[in-house]
């Protein structure tokens, strides 16, 4: 087991968060999501100890029943999950919901996954006009799932709360009304977008960063300032990435079925100060995971609206 699967950083409720987590996105297909059991269990036995999965993954079930198989205490292990856009209206139904799911007592960590809400279709989590847009519930304040978000955490469901796709401009409306400072932010992040501004607002407020397409797939892994980079390390591409981000104090969340890719994730190092300057530099606000659609939106909101531009 590598040294990086026992590092962690500490949020600001004083816990403690493994710095390198498994990502558990499968695909829109069902079918395909009720498989990801056995590469769950494959990262687990690897030392994995922190997962990220989220309803609208639909890989709680997977994730609690890989659990399950590991063997491995729950105290052991650091379980986020994430409310779903379409379920801000029943934020304390949703919760239940994703434990029930999981087959667990708690999560660690609870993320409001977009600042966005979509119209509830018991049937359907991304419901579409007939434009083909995101059937938005603007009646659906931000703030106000924040605040039950809170109440989730006073219940002792769930063990820290943040949030996932925000900005400094979404946050800072969330903030004005909040009574608890989100522990996590989860974005995309990697050196194509280094989110430099929003890193440093997150680490004056105490909430610990998350990166989720933390190798900017292969646009960024093909890069050749990396690849050379990758090379004076002996290392693979992906390593040098992420051994970028856990320098700069971002905990990362690959996803990858392989286990050899998955022990890949995790043999990390320490690069030198002139190596992740000129990674830095490789900066272009450059998003590869979630991009605007023909509309200029990322799933109905547009990039203004989102603090995204």
């Amino acid at each position: 087991m590598s040294e990086w699967l026992t590092k962690t950083l500490e949020l600001n409720t004083g816990a403690p968060v493994p710095i390198v987590g498994l990502g558990v996105f499968a695909s829109r297909d069902p079918v395909e999501q009720a498989k990801s059991t056995p590469w769950i269990l494959t990262a687990l036995q690897a030392g994995y100890r922190h997962i990220d999965t989220a309803w609208i993954y639909g890989t709680e079930k997977p994730v609690g029943d890989a659990i399950k198989a590991s063997g491995i205490p729950r105290e052991e292990l650091f379980v986020t999950t994430k409310l779903p856009w379409n379920h801000t209206k029943r934020v304390q139904w949703s919760i239940d919901q994703s434990l029930k799911n999981a087959g667990l007592d708690y999560f660690d960590l609870y993320l409001m996954h977009w600042p966005h809400s979509v119209v509830f279709d018991e049937n359907e989590p991304r419901p579409r006009n007939p434009d083909g847009q995101l059937k938005l519930d603007d009646s659906v304040d931000f703030t106000n799932t924040w605040a039950e978000m809170e109440k989730v955490l006073e219940s002792g469901k769930v063990k820290a709360i943040g949030l996932s796709n925000f900005s400094i401009k979404t946050m800072e409306r969330l903030l004005a009304t909040a009574k608890i400072m989100p522990a996590m932010l989860q974005v995309e992040m990697h050196p194509y977008l280094a989110q430099n501004e929003l890193l440093a607002y997150c680490k004056e407020k105490g909430i610990t960063v998350t990166a989720y397409a933390p190798t900017g797939y292969s646009t960024v892994r093909d890069d050749p300032t990396v690849a050379e980079i990758a090379r004076k390390y002996d290392a693979t591409p992906t390593q040098v990435i992420l051994s970028w981000h856990v320098a700069r104090g971002v905990v990362v969340v690959p996803k990858s079925a392989n286990l050899d890719r998955q022990k890949e994730n995790y043999r990390l190092f320490a690069l030198s100060e002139e190596d992740t300057k000129i990674i830095d530099g490789l900066d272009r606000n450059q998003r590869v995971c979630n991009k605007p659609d023909e509309f200029g939106n990322v799933w109905g909101w547009s990039m203004e609206r989102l603090g995204w531009d």
